[in-house]
Parts: structure tokens; C-alpha cells; sequence
């Protein structure tokens, strides 16, 4: 029958230690907070796009140009419905948006995505807003973007445990600093009842509220008592605030250098601007239209219609600077490497009906011709 008694053991009530509940959710607020920060950034960034429909590269108009540009749904503007999808992709490494049977554009909140070899995967409980839908939608008919991969708020966490030991140890050192510190000595052996811990602990309030409050505090002398002061003698450091603003800001700058942000750029600093935002737009917002731009043809044109040259095009921010390109668009146009069209593209604007013909400037000649010896004598010249 013993074995009978294991069920009827006490089952022992959880406890929790406030103070360190207290420690564990201060820090991954400030882990959250730099996550935040990074993917704000880029989101903020990305809401000032504008959505073109192209036939043949020129703007058509389309159904989709006020759904993407103007109001995809009837409680959101287009900035804050494409800052919410950019900063959900990031944070959540995943989005799906979908159209509703009233054409409305919707960031889902959750869902659940069962996957197939060879056909469609299906997204089912499709909750948006707290609302449920008990419609399942195939992948064909939905917008689904994968940020980078599932181990990236894994490495996020695994980065900052190395952090939050450091930040840990700061509060804690930073906290001990100009701390008022005072022995509290009393002339006698004799035991103490508990009148005479009540008078202490009397006198030892009053000289604490007296040095907290006071910028001078005169406070009287006890009999058989006596009050030393440690603050300037031990427990000193040199540490500052500014040692615990530089960790904090050497974590922000992990997380941006994760997701492909320049730290000179996130921080707003004015040096070196120009190559920031070179390397912001080459190595984080490029990357990011690209996967938005897949995800918009295949989910708003068919098969047939992308065959057509027909082409969801997105232009903002990190296009490329036209007028600091000017002399290279004059070389690449003038030399024959590249059609005007062609350039066009690159720069984000439309093909123009004469920009298909490549051009080439009069002092151009081939290579053939200098090795027979310099220009051809123009015959019409006579003596």
C-alpha cells in the first residue's frame, strides 16, 4: 500500500520571487525595445512606397492602385497598413495578407498554415482584429512572405543572454553608487528586548529621512548610541550612466547589423551619411522590396498576364539618387551599353515610346580602325 501514498502527498504551492520577476521582464523589455527600434525603422522606411502597375513599362491603371496606395481596408491609410505588414514580417518572420469577400486588404494575427508537396498550402482559423474566418485560403490566393528564417528571434535571444548578464551587473553597480551607507553602534552587551529595537530603529528612520531629504541635516546625538558613515570611505566605483547608454547601444547595434541596417544610419549620425544609405539600400531595403514585389506579382497576376510584361513595380525611398547619377547614366547611355529604357527602369520610371533604340556618341569609333592608323582621310578635300 505504500505506493498508494504517493498520491496523497501534498502537492506543494508555487511561489514566485517578485524581485527577480521584476529583473527578467525589465530586460526583455529592453531586448524588445531594440527589435523595436530596428524594425520600426525600416517599416517607417518602407510605408512611403508607392505600388505601379506596369504594361510593357508604362503605369497602367489598375484596380489594385487605391487598395495599395490609398485605403487597402476601411480602418487603415496605406502608410499605416504597409508599416504594420513590414514591421510584422520583421518581428514575426512571417506575414499574411489576404483579401476579404468585400475587398478589403487584412494582416492576419494569427492562423493555421498546413503544408503540401505538390499543392497549394492552406491557411486555416484565419484571425484578424480578434475576428475568426471560417473560410481557409489557398496560398494562390493570399500574399505570404518569409522575413529570413524561423532561428532568427532564436539567435536574438541566444545574443542578448550574453548581454543582459552585462546589463545586469551595470544596474546593479550603477545602483550601489553615491548609496548612502552608516553603522549603527550601540556601548552595551547587554541583550536587546524589543523596547529598545523599536528605539533604534526610531533613531535610525530619523537619520535616514534627515540625510534624504535635507540638503543639510543636523541630527542629535543618542546616548549609547553611535552612527559611522561608510559612503566615502567603501563601496565607490567609477562607473556612470554613460557605460550603461554605450552597452544598450552596442545591443541596438547587433540587432541592426542582423537585419542589415547601418548603425550610423539607425542613430542618426551625419557622418558618412551618404555611404549609410548606400549600404541601408543595398543590403536591407532592396532585399525587402524584392521579396515584396515576388509576393505582389504572384499573388494579383497570372500566369498568362506576367508573360505580357505585365508587372507590380514598387518605388520609394531607396531608389537610387538621379541627380548624383547623372554622369553615370550619360556614360552608360552613350557608350551602348544600356538603353535609355533600361536605365529607366533601373531609376524607377516609365519607358518612354524611343528608348528602345541604343545610342552612341560621334566620337566613337571601333577598335579595328585605330590599329589601320587613325581617321579616314575625307576624300571630298583637294588640293
Amino acid at each position: 500500500m505504500g505506493w498508494l501514498n504517493l498520491f496523497k502527498k501534498d502537492v506543494p504551492e508555487p511561489s514566485f520571487e517578485f524581485d527577480e520577476l521584476e529583473r527578467i521582464f525589465g530586460n526583455l523589455e529592453l531586448k524588445s525595445l531594440a527589435v523595436d527600434k530596428a524594425a520600426e525603422f525600416v517599416a517607417r522606411i518602407f510605408a512611403r512606397s508607392e505600388f505601379k502597375f506596369l504594361d510593357n513599362g508604362k503605369k497602367k491603371p489598375s484596380n489594385w492602385d487605391y487598395l495599395l496606395n490609398v485605403r487597402p481596408n476601411k480602418n487603415e491609410t496605406a502608410s499605416e497598413f504597409w508599416q504594420k505588414a513590414v514591421y510584422r514580417l520583421i518581428t514575426k518572420n512571417e506575414l499574411l495578407i489576404f483579401l476579404s469577400d468585400d475587398d478589403q486588404l487584412l494582416i492576419a494575427d494569427s492562423y493555421i498554415r498546413q503544408r503540401y508537396a505538390v499543392f497549394d498550402d492552406t491557411f486555416a482559423s484565419v484571425t484578424c482584429r480578434e475576428y475568426t474566418f471560417k473560410k481557409s485560403f489557398k496560398m494562390s490566393e493570399v500574399i505570404f512572405l518569409q522575413y529570413n528564417n524561423n532561428r532568427l528571434q532564436d539567435y536574438f535571444t541566444q545574443l542578448f543572454s550574453d548581454y543582459e548578464k552585462l546589463h545586469t551587473r551595470l544596474v546593479e553597480a550603477l545602483s550601489r553608487n553615491n548609496q548612502i551607507r552608516g553603522v549603527l553602534s550601540t556601548k552595551t552587551n547587554a541583550s536587546f528586548d524589543e523596547k529598545k529595537r523599536e528605539k533604534m530603529q526610531r533613531y535610525a528612520d530619523g537619520l535616514f529621512k534627515s540625510f534624504t531629504t535635507k540638503t543639510v541635516a543636523i541630527v542629535p546625538a543618542q546616548e549609547g548610541m553611535e552612527y559611522s558613515e561608510l559612503t566615502n570611505t567603501t563601496g565607490t566605483s567609477n562607473l556612470s550612466v554613460d557605460e550603461l547608454k554605450k552597452l544598450r547601444r552596442q545591443f541596438d547595434d547587433e540587432v541592426a547589423d542582423i537585419l542589415g541596417i547601418p548603425n550610423a544610419l539607425m542613430h542618426g549620425d551625419m557622418a558618412n551619411l551618404e555611404n549609410s544609405q548606400k549600404m541601408f539600400n543595398t543590403y536591407c531595403y532592396q532585399s525587402l522590396v524584392k521579396k515584396m514585389t515576388d509576393g505582389l506579382n504572384f499573388a494579383l497576376l497570372s500566369n498568362s498576364e506576367y508573360k505580357n510584361n505585365k508587372r507590380i513595380k514598387i518605388i520609394g525611398e531607396g531608389q537610387r539618387d538621379k541627380f548624383a547619377l547623372a554622369q553615370s547614366i550619360d556614360k552608360l547611355i552613350s557608350s551602348g551599353s544600356m538603353l535609355i529604357n533600361e536605365v529607366r527602369e533601373e531609376l524607377g520610371l516609365e519607358a518612354v515610346p524611343w528608348g528602345d533604340k541604343p545610342l552612341i556618341t560621334k566620337n566613337y569609333q571601333l577598335g579595328e580602325d585605330i590599329e589601320k592608323g587613325g581617321e579616314k582621310k575625307d576624300e571630298s578635300d583637294s588640293d
